[in-house]
């Protein structure tokens, strides 16, 4: 009976250990991969919502300084400076409650948490698409970006909504000249129903 020399036993046990390291460090990887994503989406949204606040306080400093010319015809009413204020005050009530979000979001991927991207289910709204992707299908919804969206968002919630299967990338290939990293609040963006043909 012949016996298995002892090195040959250590080179396999070596080789089998370094596969699974590998394996390891590849899903490692994947998960970095995708909480860096998540955090470039939440960076984006919050970059996006201070470009609309800095855009409001222009806004209200060009109508005060209206309000403040005396012989102006076209000046702004102080409803309307009221109406304008309001609105403010409410982006940045959004605008806090979208930091506590992302600090909230930060440390829970900190402490290897998961957390999901999407708090609201889409509305469902049946209509022809009047220019769809070349090789899209022809049916579909359309729906009204909101603050903090990201594609695979609203992907997964039409999915769930609706039963069926629909990818991030599907709704890019419907929607031709999207940015998906900078989605603008307020845009309507069509969304592809796969199962009409």
């Amino acid at each position: 009976m012949k016996t298995i020399p002892f090195w040959l036993l250590i080179f396999a046990f070596v080789a089998f250990t370094a596969g699974s390291a590998s394996g390891q460090a590849d899903a490692t990887q994947q998960q970095i991969d995708q909480i860096n994503g998540k955090i470039q989406d939440l960076i984006d949204a919050q970059a996006a919502q201070g470009k609309r606040l800095a855009a409001l306080e222009k806004s209200i400093s060009d109508l005060q300084d209206k309000l403040n010319q005396p012989a102006a015809n076209n000046s702004a009413s102080a409803d309307d400076l009221k109406k304008l204020t309001e609105k403010v005050q409410e982006i940045d009530r959004n605008r806090q409650e979208d930091n506590k979000k992302i600090l909230d979001t930060l440390e829970k991927l900190g402490k290897g948490g998961t957390v999901s991207t999407t708090s609201h289910k889409p509305p469902v709204v049946s209509t022809e698409n009047p220019t769809p992707a070349a090789s899209g299908p022809q049916k579909g919804y359309y729906y009204e970006v909101k603050n903090g969206d990201t594609l695979s968002a609203i992907a997964k919630a039409y999915s769930a909504e609706l039963k069926i299967k629909l990818t991030a990338e599907q709704i890019q290939a419907a929607n031709p000249g999207l940015n998906p990293k900078n989605l603008v609040v307020g845009k309507k963006v069509f969304i592809p129903d796969p199962s009409a043909k």
